[in-house]
């Protein structure tokens, strides 16, 4: 498939973008401020996004119509994948691992949280997605509240980064990779399928500049991997309203 963006000042040049703490609040909505940057970088290049995210919850944050407010739609590292609007190739987490290996990692984690001393637990601790798990030991079903609670509690105590640790010695052999992200879980999936997955479907687009916009961009983070790929052009973020400025920067919009 070629490029044809001859529409946009630079038809070479593509922006992507990390969703949490990058485009939307953690797991928040995107403002009609954001909005509006993002229409107006589109007249100047290509834009796209990439999270770990299934695409239901990035349509929820990023709004219904991503399809077409975007040229490019990665979801769970580009697992899933839009062109345009339309889907390119996909693959599974699960053939990867097979039943029997993905139980067992399963198991691990569940026995794992259920002696974990926190201050809450809620539900939804193993969330199973195409092209990963994601692991979270407060679990997903907690309040917003509840969350910014739980994220100072483990930036003090390190309780995702014990936890990968701990799956890293107990599973060397199994080819994964672990990504902390967000404020209360981390992502689970094989080596390489990390967001550096998404490249995979600009091979042969032609673009000569790509710039990633991340906010996990240290190492452990979800962002490390593709912010220091040699082929990305890396802008570290604090927050949707840095992510404008820099962009305001850049194209001058």
């Amino acid at each position: 498939m070629t490029t044809d963006w001859s529409n946009r000042e630079f038809p070479k040049t593509l922006c992507l973008f990390d969703v949490d703490g990058t485009l939307t609040p953690a797991r928040g909505v995107i403002t009609k401020d954001m909005q509006q940057t993002l229409a107006d970088l589109r007249k100047k290049c290509v834009v796209g996004f990439v999270g770990g995210s299934d695409f239901v919850k990035q349509e929820e944050q990023l709004g219904n119509d991503v399809l077409q407010t975007f040229d490019y739609c990665f979801s769970e590292n580009g697992l899933t994948a839009f062109r345009s609007g339309e889907a390119l190739a996909s693959d599974s987490f699960l053939q990867f691992m097979g039943e029997e290996r993905y139980t067992r990692l399963v198991n691990f984690c569940l026995r794992y949280i259920a002696d974990l001393e926190i201050p809450q637990k809620r539900g939804t601790f193993i969330e199973f997605r195409r092209g990963m798990i994601n692991v979270s030991p407060i679990g997903r079903n907690c309040s917003r509240e509840e969350r910014n609670e739980y994220e100072k509690f483990d930036l003090a105590h390190d309780v995702r980064k014990k936890f990968v640790l701990a799956l890293k010695k107990e599973f060397p052999d199994y080819g994964l990779q672990y990504s902390i992200g967000g404020q209360i879980s981390f992502d689970v999936f094989p080596v390489g399928w990390d967001k550096t997955f998404c490249l995979k479907h600009l091979e042969g687009e032609g673009f000569d500049t790509i710039h990633f916009f991340g906010d996990k961009t240290f190492e452990g983070g979800n962002d490390y991997e593709i912010y220091h790929h040699p082929e990305i052009t890396g802008h570290a973020v604090k927050n949707p309203q840095e992510t404008q400025a820099i962009l305001k920067d850049l194209f001058h919009i």
